[in-house]
């Protein structure tokens, strides 16, 4: 398969580095993040089945949370792996384009799970009385898939953006991945509305998940503001800060690489901020979530405590 009027079936993906000598040194730290996540996040998702006084709304979201990260880190590590020990890391256009939909349908689909967090934070500390209502199976059912619907639109609209750009001779992509603004540059009747379709559809998978986060911690703070106790205070605190260290690294990365022109931004930092929230923050988030929580250090200790029981 090649893209409509294109002589390209194949990419070549450059990696990371073009240095032999970093190649093998870089496959194994990858490799131990790569390892690092897919057990962290496996373990959260265990960890959320086997203790039902988990089954809640916010660890419902973290659920899928670690789903969508365990999902992520498989569909990019895996070939940038294959990148630092074979000469030429070649992926056909179907793979290329199928790499893409689903790094395009993740990203979008944890930045509203991320917004969908930030609310119901946002009802536990404002509206605990009424909590169990808002948050209702329902409600959250309903957040849920609006998160994986707008992560399905957005790469829809992404993926079909870049099907419809002609690719000539050159297929060398500037990237360990199939990403948008790499393919953009490759192309040979890449547009200014190209990248202001882009642009667009960033501000709102990115922009709209923020700017709900910024509003439910706004009206947070603006709770806490009112609480008189300093336990009150730092309870509800500790509620949020895990929350706020994941969304500040992945939207942060997240836009700095496409908030901006690909102009300004040179491809090679946008390697280095997609390496972040590609491979850093899946990796961190089940750590961030585990040694600053309570609950699933006690959920874990029980579970581990049942395991060397039995």
């Amino acid at each position: 398969m090649a893209a409509k009027n294109s002589s390209v079936t194949e990419f070549i993906l450059e990696g990371l580095t073009d240095q032999p000598g970093l190649r093998i040194p870089l496959f194994f730290l990858f490799l131990g993040f790569h390892m690092v996540t897919v057990v962290g996040n496996l373990g959260l998702i265990t960890l959320f089945g086997l203790n039902s006084h988990l089954h809640t709304p916010m660890y419902f979201f973290l659920f899928n949370l670690s789903l969508i990260d365990f999902c992520f880190s498989t569909t990019i590590t895996p070939k940038m792996l294959i990148n630092f020990v074979s000469r030429k890391n070649i992926i056909s256009f179907t793979g290329c384009m199928t790499q893409l939909f689903f790094f395009c349908f993740f990203v979008v689909s944890e930045s509203f799970i991320l917004s969908a967090m930030a609310y119901d934070r946002y009802v536990a500390i404002c509206n605990p009385l009424l909590y169990t209502v808002t948050m209702s199976p329902q409600v959250c059912l309903l957040l849920l898939l609006g998160a994986y619907g707008m992560g399905f639109a957005g790469a829809m609209a992404h993926t079909g953006s870049i099907m419809n750009l002609t690719f000539c001779a050159d297929n060398l992509v500037n990237h360990f991945m199939c990403d948008i603004l790499p393919l953009l540059q490759l192309s040979c009747n890449s547009s200014y509305m190209n990248e202001l379709v882009l642009f667009i559809l960033v501000a709102v998978d990115i922009g709209l998940p923020i700017v709900s986060v910024f509003i439910s911690y706004a009206l947070i703070l603006s709770s806490i503001h009112h609480i008189s106790s300093t336990e009150g205070r730092s309870k509800a605190f500790s509620t949020c800060s895990s929350h706020i260290i994941v969304v500040l690294l992945f939207f942060g990365s997240g836009a700095f690489m496409y908030l901006k022109p690909p102009s300004i931004l040179p491809l090679e930092e946008g390697k280095v901020s997609s390496l972040f929230y590609t491979i850093i923050v899946p990796m961190l988030n089940p750590l961030i979530y585990s040694l600053r929580n309570k609950d699933v250090k006690v959920a874990l200790r029980r579970t581990l405590g049942r395991k060397i029981f039995s």
